[in-house]
């Protein structure tokens, strides 16, 4: 038992050390650098200087950095909603018995498989462009002018543009989760809903739903840290560094510690980490909550 005892520790000792070195020490040392004016991010910690809360006094002060945390939750609350119903709406359909299965289920995940970078630069030029784009040639042919004439990516309407570019590219990958655990169901609950004359309707609401709400939370749960790493698609739709119609936290603490000549004029890598700091005490509260309310101790399959 004694000789097992050391065995495990050989082993586990190398990725504690690497645990401790790529997530503890970081995560640390963000935390401290936020209570600090820290001029670059890889300045020893004798430079910093001392400014308390002072960083997020400021940081929540800041109009911008408002219209960021709005833009976030935009992104994961009305995005979570279109996403997931979508997704959700697919997986039944596909899991329904209809021909061709594996080739729908294929096209719909397609998307997700492709780059943000060159998704988005998809988006831009070849469904927004106001020339020759999608949209506007469709519309023109539909004969509906007022929405042909529309600039998809103008600052009114661009966070909506990329919004549904970003919510395309992300329905074929919690499609596939929610598939998976639609095929987990045992099909005797099915055919014994038939023997009692259930309806497709009755079905999903009585036997498909309560057993996916398990699948619901770990779609939740990823999506919420897809949401809160947002960063490519804003970048991508951005003409400016900081443009309050896309701009995220992610994208706001990229601004602070590398600096922008046209929305920061010093960088401070302190406030950069209290962005950090702010946005993973949200992921926090929100994953509490998705616990909170979506139960699913009660259903086992």
């Amino acid at each position: 038992m004694h000789r097992n005892k050391q065995l495990i520790i050989k082993f586990l000792t190398p990725a504690l050390i690497m645990f401790v070195l790529v997530f503890i020490y970081p995560l640390l040392r963000t935390l401290v650098m936020s209570f600090f004016q820290v001029e670059n991010i890889t300045s020893s910690a004798g430079t910093w200087h001392f400014t308390g809360i002072e960083n997020y006094r400021r940081l929540l002060s800041t109009k911008l950095f408002h219209s960021a945390l709005i833009n976030l939750f935009k992104i994961w609350f009305f995005g979570g909603v279109v996403v997931m119903t979508l997704a959700l709406l697919f997986a039944v359909i596909l899991n329904s018995g209809i021909k061709g299965k594996n080739f729908y289920r294929n096209m719909i995940y397609m998307p997700y498989t492709i780059s943000a970078v060159a998704m988005a630069s998809m988006w831009l030029q070849y469904v927004y462009n106001t020339k020759y784009g999608l949209l506007t040639t469709m519309f023109s042919k539909l004969g509906m002018e007022k929405l042909a004439a529309i600039a998809w990516t103008d600052p009114t309407h661009k966070f909506w543009a990329m919004f549904i570019a970003y919510c395309f590219g992300m329905v074929g990958y919690h499609m596939v989760i929610f598939s998976s655990g639609i095929e987990k169901i045992p099909s005797e609950y099915y055919d014994a809903s038939l023997i009692d004359g259930c309806g497709a309707i009755k079905k999903f609401c009585h036997i498909t739903w309560p057993l996916l709400r398990g699948v619901l939370k770990t779609n939740l749960t990823m999506w919420s840290i897809t949401s809160v790493g947002f960063f490519v698609w804003a970048q991508m739709f951005t003409s400016e560094l900081a443009e309050t119609s896309t701009i995220t936290p992610v994208v706001y603490l990229y601004i602070q510690i590398f600096g922008a000549a046209n929305a920061v004029t010093d960088r401070n890598a302190g406030l950069g980490a209290a962005i950090g700091v702010v946005t993973g005490v949200l992921v926090i509260l929100t994953f509490l909550l998705i616990n909170a309310a979506v139960k699913d101790d009660d259903f086992e399959l």
